[in-house]
């Protein structure tokens, strides 16, 4: 299963883009939370990328078309809220595919058995703030809902072959499976929080799910530009 590459651009980009509260976080605990997880998607992204080829090459020398990442991780932060149902998306998905890629065999996983335990942690935290932001006050509770309302039709490419095969889906995940579980947890997570799950004839009018094939957003192009800057910069440098 040719799975690594996507994988760790997943990881790779959402660390990025969840480092960008670094100092703009609404408080300090958070602050910490967010960047020991952003540094452990880098390390899953090293990981990823290890099995795949040279690590710099992949983060700092592709183009954006060569991205293998889901819409939803490059997403922009937007507020705390966004942040959060992004973060919640993801993670529920992340450690359910984890779950089943550790029970193959073979290098992605022995790298997603290692990786699952933390996805554990980045599922709790995200399911915590939902659940604070949902139940909260009234204005955190409209934030919130149309965090996971914007978010939604990203959730989608989720569930695509991971190397863009129909056949890829192996004994270790079965796709489908893996939505029916996901869309469980979700709505569990978002019952307790007292928010809707988006439904009816306008909740997926319009579906992403072209980051597998290359095709990314207006905004990751600005922040792959901004992330290799430096690299790009000053090539073959080191310290």
């Amino acid at each position: 299963m040719n799975v690594a590459l996507p994988l760790g651009d997943d990881a790779l980009v959402l660390s990025h883009r969840l480092a960008e509260w670094l100092g703009h976080a609404p408080e300090l605990e958070e602050e910490l939370a967010l960047a020991n997880i952003s540094l452990d998607l880098l390390g899953q992204a090293r990981a990823f990328y290890a099995l795949a080829g040279d690590e710099d090459a992949l983060a700092y020398r592709r183009e954006e078309r060569e991205f293998r990442n889901v819409q939803l991780v490059e997403r922009p932060n937007g507020d705390f809220a966004h942040t959060i149902a992004r973060q919640l998306f993801f993670s529920v998905w992340q450690e359910l595919l984890f779950g089943g890629l550790a029970g193959g065999t073979g290098p992605v996983a022995g790298v997603a058995a290692k990786a699952v335990k933390e996805t554990a942690y980045h599922r709790d935290h995200a399911e915590q703030w939902t659940v604070r932001l949902g139940d909260g006050t009234e204005e955190s509770h409209v934030r919130m809902q149309q965090a996971v309302d914007a978010l939604w039709r990203y959730t989608g490419e989720l569930f695509q072959p991971l190397d863009g095969r129909a056949e890829q889906d192996g004994p270790e995940v079965s796709m489908e499976e893996l939505r029916r579980e996901w869309r469980e947890r979700i709505e569990t997570v978002l019952g307790r929080a007292t928010l809707a799950v988006p439904d009816g004839p306008d909740a997926d009018a319009w579906s992403a799910g072209a980051g597998r094939q290359g095709v990314h957003t207006e905004p990751f192009g600005r922040m792959l530009a901004e992330m290799q800057y430096l690299h790009r910069s000053h090539p073959g440098a080191v310290w």
